[in-house]
């Protein structure tokens, strides 16, 4: 077992396609990021304006680099009918038209709390904590190979659960909010499974040896870390301590 695991990693024998998956979800829920304090915060609308506003802009840049992960994914591909699959992916997010696809969506959001959409998409207000993560994902995809690339997109296995809490909790406790600006989940109620389904698939089909489905575990691991790292950085900086870095987002410098 190794040192990353918490749980029961194939050793020296594969284990089947179905036990395989059923490790990937356990993984999930242990580690999905539904589980942290920020995202409980965040749902039960104790957080003002000006904390929601943070983390709106740097899930922003988050949102902003899912298309530039999955072009990278795309670039490794050799199959061109995988190829075709996985760039739906891209037109989800990119649209077909600068006024489409889900980072414009996103911007909605940022737009309706009132934020300067100059702003959001320069990312210069963006926590450093958020950068690391999101640029660590990018390279995790670029640099380990395919099997793992795309097993680090399972997180989208949880995805419909979270949503939903999300946005049942965000219209019910925040005056400020409302359906238009939470559009863009709307989407990926339905795109999330797609996608999730179709990685799940592949890496039962792919990780055949105990070795390489320790390695679509641990990736799954890795992009858990991910997320979870960027709600503690969201955390640290806006709920407690309240530490913000230097050049970071501060509502201080955005009077209403």
């Amino acid at each position: 077992m190794t040192a990353t695991a918490a749980f029961d990693y194939p050793e020296s024998a594969a284990v089947s396609p179905q036990e395989l998956e059923a490790r990937l979800r356990a993984i999930g829920d242990a580690r999905y990021h539904h589980l942290h304090p920020f995202h409980d915060l965040l749902n039960a609308g104790s957080l003002d304006r000006n904390q929601v506003r943070a983390w709106a802009l740097n899930r922003y840049y988050y949102q902003a680099m899912i298309p530039v992960k999955d072009a990278t994914i795309l670039s490794r591909m050799v199959d061109a009918s995988l190829r075709r699959s996985w760039r739906q992916r891209i037109i989800d997010h990119d649209g077909e038209a600068d006024d489409q696809g889900g980072i414009r969506r996103w911007i909605a959001l940022t737009d309706g709390l009132g934020l300067d959409r100059a702003y959001v998409e320069s990312t210069a207000g963006i926590l450093p904590g958020t950068r690391f993560a999101v640029e660590a994902y990018v390279n995790f995809v670029r640099e380990r190979t395919l099997l793992e690339a795309i097993a680090s997109s399972l997180t989208e296995m949880f995805a419909p659960t979270i949503i939903a809490a999300r946005v049942s909790g965000m219209l019910a406790n925040y005056p400020f909010i409302s359906k238009d600006t939470l559009r863009y989940f709307d989407k990926r109620l339905t795109q999330a499974p797609r996608d999730a389904d179709f990685a799940l698939d592949y890496v039962k089909q792919h990780a055949v040896t105990a070795e390489q489905q320790t390695a679509v575990m641990e990736a799954l691991v890795f992009k858990c870390s991910v997320l979870w790292s960027q709600l503690d950085s969201l955390h640290y900086a806006y709920v407690s301590p309240g530490l913000i870095p230097p050049g970071a987002y501060d509502p201080k410098d955005w009077p209403e």
